[in-house]
């Protein structure tokens, strides 16, 4: 997903663990951090989904990856040059010689 942890990293994010909060707190400390990753996925989701339902119709397929102004511009973009009419064909970009 967003982080390439290792059996390596984890095995020394563990031993880390354990020496600074004690292998008897450790557990609790596991279930805090799952409850508040839990509720972070929520609230994401929630705010996605409220703001799908702001924006309106033509945008119930919307991913927050999409939120990106280049993507999201392109994406529009698309939309009406599909409804209008076939894609015009890109000119052929040529090199200046005098470049080279």
């Amino acid at each position: 997903m967003f982080f390439d942890f290792g059996a390596g990293e984890l095995i020394g994010l563990a031993i880390l663990g354990m020496v600074l909060v004690g292998p008897d707190k450790l557990p609790g400390l596991a279930v805090q951090a799952a409850k508040l990753i839990k509720k972070a996925r929520t609230l994401a989701t929630s705010a996605t989904n409220e703001l799908k339902e702001n924006l309106g119709p033509g945008f119930e397929d919307l991913k927050p990856a999409d939120l990106n102004p280049k993507t999201f511009v392109k994406k529009q973009i698309d939309a009406v040059m599909d409804e209008s009419s076939p894609k015009p064909k890109r000119p052929e970009s040529k090199i200046d010689p005098d470049l080279l």
